[in-house]
């Protein structure tokens, strides 16, 4: 028999949140096979089995907050369950099947003499051993639906109760989740209101109430600081990407044939901030106390939409990479975001990030900082956008607006606004981006 624990989850991450198990109770699992999926601030990580054998008890529910090194669940031996399934019959517990020849004996009891005094004399004892097991998340549902802890009857071998032994137990009868007394005329009863998924305000209205992900939370919490402990300040300039597109046009065919990854605009905006970045290195930078640290090397993050919010995988040393592997690279961590696979190593320690709301459909925006990073790039949409050429001439000319923002405890107005015009430049002149790498 094992304990299944909540793995180390990498620097400053000390606890996470069961996302969904994977197997039930009972289930015979091997070596290696994947269990639980565990929910952190940053990705959801795998919980694999260290040994073969069967769930014999899953401690922890879906939706519960854990810490590294706690037990979630156990595994035990096949031939120890085997060996325990008609030991567990033959002491009447609910979800087993007696064996056959001790059915009359065992269920004849309770019904022909059924004791009053018997029943509630083991109800005071289990009330309180329960309620003390009970887990925080099984607590709130028992208050929610109005069901006594002491009433339910746990699957765990130690008495734990866990949300889905409250949930059952609301569902053996109608009287287990009944108010003790009815609820106000034209308001839901409590049991209704929790189990449903669209409860009624006061006003009659249908709200949902949903439980924010630990990913989501995080992002909230992160967004708001940066806020508030940043100077933050954003300059804007446009971009006439006619060259860049001519380049794509051009040469995206024979970019493919040879690389089997497309060309897309990443990977020059990615050179662009490379070279502005060396030009203006307090951009590169991040504040430490009382100190400035100047990095020197070039891991750019990039800005990815996932189903559970948004994430900033990271490119390292990107200024080392080519056109094709910066594409390439960048392909592999959005999928791996999507897929919701990233590693802690893929989002930790970059030093600059470009995030673009133009896939999206967005004309104009004000990112907000990845703190501790100084510095970010926001691309918008390409617009055709009428062009004064010079005092005679005008033209039609696909235009972005980009923007910067920025913290202006250590980065100057003047010198934002010159980073910016450094990938302006580097961006309408393709060819200086060769030069600039």
């Amino acid at each position: 028999m094992s304990e299944i624990k909540v793995p180390d989850l990498g620097e400053s991450i000390s606890e996470g949140t069961i996302y969904k198990w994977l197997v039930k109770e009972g289930d015979t699992v091997g070596q290696g096979d994947v269990l639980a999926e565990l929910e952190t601030d940053k990705v959801n990580l795998e919980i694999s089995a260290e040994e073969d054998g069967v769930i014999s008890s899953i401690l922890r529910q879906a939706g519960e907050n854990v810490a590294v090194g706690e037990a979630i669940g156990v595994i035990g031996s096949a031939d120890a369950a085997a060996g325990s399934a008609p030991q567990a019959a033959a002491g009447g517990k609910p979800e087993a099947a007696p064996a056959p020849g001790s059915v009359a004996p065992a269920a004849a009891a309770p019904v022909a003499a059924p004791s009053d005094a018997a029943v509630p004399a083991a109800a005071p004892e289990g009330a309180a051993g329960n309620a003390a097991l009970a887990s925080p998340g099984a607590r709130k549902l028992a208050r929610e639906r109005g069901i006594d802890l002491g009433e339910v009857s746990a699957r765990d071998p130690i008495g734990r109760i866990g949300q889905a032994d409250v949930k059952d137990h609301g569902a053996a009868g109608p009287g287990a989740a009944a108010p003790v007394s009815p609820a106000p005329q034209g308001k839901p009863e409590p049991a209704k209101a929790a189990a449903g998924k669209a409860p009624q305000q006061e006003d009659g209205k249908a709200v949902e109430r949903k439980r924010m992900s630990r990913r989501r939370l995080t992002i909230a919490s992160r967004l708001v600081e940066a806020q508030q402990t940043a100077a933050m300040l954003t300059t804007f300039n446009e971009v006439d990407m006619t060259a860049i597109l001519d380049i794509r046009k051009r040469r995206k065919d024979a970019f493919k044939e040879k690389h089997e990854v497309g060309l897309g605009f990443m990977s020059f905006f990615t050179k662009a901030v490379i070279g502005a970045l060396k030009a203006y290195p307090l951009l590169n930078a991040e504040i430490d106390g009382e100190d400035l640290l100047l990095k020197r090397y070039y891991d750019i993050g990039i800005a990815v939409a996932a189903k559970e919010g948004l994430v900033v995988p990271v490119v390292r040393n990107a200024d080392r990479l080519s056109f094709p592997e910066i594409e390439r690279r960048i392909g592999e961590l959005a999928s791996k975001a999507r897929a919701n696979t990233l590693s802690l190593q893929e989002l930790q320690g970059g030093t600059f990030t470009i995030t673009n709301g133009g896939v999206f459909g967005s004309l104009l925006s004000t990112p907000i900082l990845n703190t501790p990073q100084v510095g970010i790039l926001g691309m918008h949409k390409i617009q055709l956008r009428p062009i004064a050429l010079d005092e005679e001439r005008s033209a039609n000319r696909p235009m972005m607006y980009i923007a910067l923002s920025y913290d202006h405890r250590i980065v100057d107005g003047s010198e934002a606004v010159s980073f910016l015009v450094k990938v302006k430049e580097l961006l309408e002149d393709p060819e200086a981006l060769l030069l600039e790498g």
